[in-house]
């Protein structure tokens, strides 16, 4: 019972800990503000309802429920994310750093964040 307890509670922690622990190495900066050595596609990740609010010109359009699915039809291995708050943005860099994308940057929208740069990985 004690060992079945246990598992059930590393499990429920791994699922917390890859939601809400933000991803590091990833800066949160203004896409004209970032250096691009690479050609990179702009990834937006916000659900339909968001996103047909508020267009982002030149950006592939990909909920982050569809990425484990068509990550493949993303045209570029350098990607610049969009995403609507914290979590969606987590689970969107962890995904596609698993299938094997570089995320460069990302925007929150309606940020209140500082335009900082990290270190690009």
């Amino acid at each position: 019972m004690i060992f079945l307890s246990l598992t059930l509670f590393s499990i429920i922690g791994y699922m917390l800990y890859l939601r809400y622990y933000p991803v590091k190495g990833v800066p949160c900066i203004d896409k004209d503000k970032l250096e691009v050595r690479n050609k990179s596609v702009t990834l937006d990740i916000r659900d339909y309802n968001t996103s047909a609010k508020e267009t982002v010109d030149n950006s592939v359009f990909m909920p982050v429920a569809y990425l484990n699915r068509y990550h493949h039809e993303i045209p570029s291995k350098y990607i610049y994310l969009i995403a609507s708050d914290k979590i969606e943005r987590n689970l969107g860099i962890r995904i596609l750093k698993h299938k094997g994308y570089q995320v460069i940057g990302y925007k929150i929208t309606n940020c209140t964040c500082k335009d900082k740069l990290g270190k690009l990985a």
